[in-house]
């Protein structure tokens, strides 16, 4: 079936869900197999230009960059690691808990294999595709999603990596240590690198760590939500970085101060928070509000709540089923469109397919690879009820279908 064809049906089973049950098409809706299959075919089209390049060090030579008008050359700079860091962060659980016998646990072993000689590549300072770590204050901030992914999937990312890439890997990090990071969500990026070297059994710095939680309990606003810095900044990053890196750090590093494990309730019921504010927000057809900056991220805008759904803590009354059938049509309408992709099958800047004027002046191809993190729940297992349900109309298809749901309310947490 062509790509359009699949998008046209997928779409109209999507809204047969908001239709009354004697106007609904007899038509099935698509199963949670289904779903997963989709799910798994949008994330290695979009892995694997970058991990398979990298892996043969060739990704520099390859990948086209694409840039805002006058930031070509200092992106150049940066883009590959973005890639880099952006795609295993979104796939690290897959990786480390998806299948283990059948079809889909042969292509998760190639991806693994592919994984960590990508690694390889990227911290070998003799390599044509060394990431340039400690070059430029974006580095900062990929060499954080590269520690995400390594912290997210430690057996696949770190266990199985050869000593001396270890070592590299672990100079690669501290190399952005010269840098300063913005007093922004940047503090978690400096915080995320650390943890990954006291993963790696290097020497940490635990200050860069406390400060960073500190100060995001400091900005703290209510309704489960963050400051990016003192304010409130109408966007995505309490789901791009804020809560997702949270509750990542409190697992990794929470029983290392009693100040810490005290966090770790109040980050968790945010978090629960916000993703129930993020099921509502994605509306009936799979759109959602088109707010802030970084808006080129695609459906990785959904970060929180597939991290919510990965960690099988939904708030009540949201469910999995409804929330696998809310990111699927969140993943048609963003990544379906014509133009996402260019014809060699590199992401291009965009929302809803090739939209150059989406990407601000820090956004380049690399940065665009953070739409896999709307897949981080391929980590659950298909028997799980996120994939084993059948499908289910989430909150704006309901209410707009005339279902007497309860009203909601701010929460004080």
């Amino acid at each position: 079936m062509k790509r359009r064809d699949l998008l046209r049906s997928s779409l109209a089973a999507g809204v047969s869900l908001a239709l009354p049950a004697a106007a609904r098409p007899s038509t099935p809706a698509p199963s949670g197999g289904d779903d997963r299959a989709l799910w798994l075919t949008h994330l290695q089209r979009i892995a694997h230009p970058v991990l398979s390049a990298l892996a043969e060090r060739r990704l520099v030579a390859t990948m086209p960059v694409e840039s805002a008008p006058g930031h070509l050359a200092d992106r150049r700079r940066v883009t590959h690691l973005e890639a880099l860091g952006r795609t295993l962060s979104g796939i690290a659980p897959w990786l480390e808990h998806g299948p283990t016998a059948g079809p889909e646990s042969a292509k998760r072993e190639q991806f693994c294999n592919l994984a960590r000689e990508a690694i390889a590549s990227g911290v070998d300072p003799r390599s044509p595709d060394y990431l340039r770590f400690g070059e430029d204050r974006q580095t900062i901030v990929d060499a954080a999603f590269l520690s995400f992914a390594i912290v997210r999937a430690p057996r696949e990312l770190r266990e199985k990596l050869p000593p001396a890439t270890r070592a590299q890997l672990a100079d690669a990090l501290r190399a952005t240590r010269a840098l300063l990071p913005g007093y922004s969500n940047w503090l978690l990026f400096a915080a995320m690198i650390e943890v990954c070297l006291f993963q790696l059994g290097e020497t940490w710095d635990r200050m860069r760590v406390d400060y960073a939680l500190r100060q995001h309990q400091l900005w703290f606003l209510g309704d489960g939500t963050y400051g990016d810095g003192p304010h409130l900044h109408w966007d995505y990053y309490n789901s791009f970085v804020i809560q997702p890196f949270l509750l990542t750090l409190m697992d990794a590093i929470a029983d290392q101060e009693p100040a810490w494990s005290a966090m770790k309730g109040p980050i968790l019921a945010r978090a629960q928070r916000y993703a129930a504010i993020q099921e509502r927000l994605i509306a009936p057809d799979g759109t959602y509000p088109i707010v802030g900056r970084s808006i080129a991220y695609r459906c990785g805008a959904f970060q929180l709540l597939a991290e919510i759904a990965l960690r099988q803590s939904l708030p009540e009354p949201v469910t999995p089923p409804q929330v696998r059938s809310a990111l699927t049509a969140v993943i048609h309408r963003t990544l379906d469109p014509a133009g996402t992709f260019d014809p060699q099958g590199w992401l291009q800047i965009g929302l809803a397919g090739h939209q150059p004027s989406l990407g601000e002046t820090y956004i380049s191809t690399g940065s665009l690879y953070l739409c896999t993190a709307v897949f981080l729940p391929l980590g659950l297992p298909p028997q799980d009820p996120f994939w084993s349900a059948p499908p289910a109309p989430w909150t704006s298809q309901q209410l707009w279908q005339g279902a007497n749901l309860p009203a909601d309310h701010a929460q004080d947490l």
